[in-house]
């Protein structure tokens, strides 16, 4: 979940990040520079009550060092949620890799190297894929350290994508059944911000299921992709919020519904694979004034992070399979304390999480 702190004028930029994370209840924060590879890599492990700590690797360009620094600090966060709130035996981390602006001249090395740093922490942090990387680069890191998931073995391709999107069509199926009483998707109409990964694999688990589809994204080609194996509808990216539908479905950017965009929504219900779609907290109270259903984003979207925690025990995917599936009683749950406790799904989910984690 989005957790935004106030920035003042009073104290550096490195006096607000250690108020950030003391607010978050931090646990460590590591970084390594290599200036061979050009690597710079930082590590956050928020939680390691629970057991080591589990999270993605990112590449992504900041445009600063600061901006990298709090997207894994509140990241790492939400991994321990989402850990915690599927009883997984791991706390929360995130690796952040700040994407240089010249070329990676040699990605293995750089992975090589990063991989060494995973090493270096002894087990207290696991890794796995992200935005900016993929199972190959996580078949390199595996070459070096124990210490990752999501990289191929002879009976699995290492890809969580398609567990994600699977825990999301649960979660979506859970929303459907709370929200308008229907017992399948056939017919549901979801309008889908994002068909990468996550949202790609979305989008044809609700094919699947008999659902229609909207779908938006800047990738004109994947866009087109989808039009002909899903029949979809596409529309322009900024008119994604204002399609009449069942579901609103964010599955590209973080801090997406605010003041602004929950106004334009026409749905009743949003449920998708985006990390931190609340640009602030307080938004799920404000889309519930809205009467529309959220489910929240740590929960639904834990489908990656529950198999990548299974390949890493070396456990059979048709168990995650399970597990992520799961998902629809764990929200079914949500959406009813919700309503009976007169809160917002957010902070319900919040609440059981760090209840987990005491």
């Amino acid at each position: 979940m989005r957790q935004e702190f106030e920035k003042d004028h009073h104290h550096t930029a490195l006096d607000r990040l250690f108020r950030y994370a003391e607010f978050l209840k931090f646990g460590e924060v590591h970084i390594k520079f290599d200036h061979a590879t050009g690597l710079r890599a930082i590590i956050a492990i928020h939680n390691s009550k629970r057991g080591p700590a589990l999270g993605g690797c990112r590449l992504v360009h900041y445009a600063t060092s600061d901006d990298a620094l709090e997207d894994a600090l509140r990241l790492a966060h939400m991994m321990s949620l989402k850990a915690a709130i599927s009883n997984l035996p791991h706390g929360g981390a995130k690796a952040v890799l700040l994407l240089p602006s010249h070329e990676i001249h040699d990605r293995k090395k750089y992975m090589e190297v990063f991989a060494g740093f995973v090493q270096d922490l002894n087990g207290r942090y696991i890794t796995a894929v992200d935005s900016g990387t993929d199972t190959s680069d996580m078949n390199i890191i595996a070459t070096i350290t124990s210490y990752v998931s999501g990289y191929a073995t002879a009976n699995d391709d290492g890809n969580p994508s398609p567990y994600t999107g699977f825990g999301v069509r649960r979660g979506i199926e859970a929303a459907v059944k709370f929200r308008l009483g229907k017992d399948n998707l056939e017919g549901i109409h979801v309008a889908i911000q994002g068909v990468g990964h996550a949202g790609y694999a979305l989008a044809k688990e609700l094919h699947a299921a008999g659902a229609r589809l909207t779908l938006a994204d800047v990738n004109q080609p994947m866009l087109e992709r989808c039009a002909a194996e899903f029949g979809a509808t596409i529309c322009p990216p900024n008119a994604i919020y204002d399609v009449v539908a069942d579901v609103f479905a964010p599955c590209a950017f973080g801090s997406i519904l605010n003041l602004e965009t929950i106004k334009r929504l026409r749905v009743p219900i949003v449920a998708g694979s985006a990390n931190n779609q609340l640009a602030h907290q307080h938004y799920s109270v404000v889309l519930r004034e809205h009467n529309i259903l959220y489910a929240p984003d740590f929960v639904i979207n834990s489908g990656g992070l529950i198999y990548c925690a299974a390949m890493y025990a070396h456990a059979d995917p048709a168990k995650a399979r399970i597990q992520v599936g799961g998902l629809y009683d764990t929200l079914m749950t949500i959406f009813n304390r919700s309503h009976l406790e007169n809160r917002s799904t957010s902070e319900i989910a919040e609440m059981i999480a760090l209840e987990a984690l005491r």
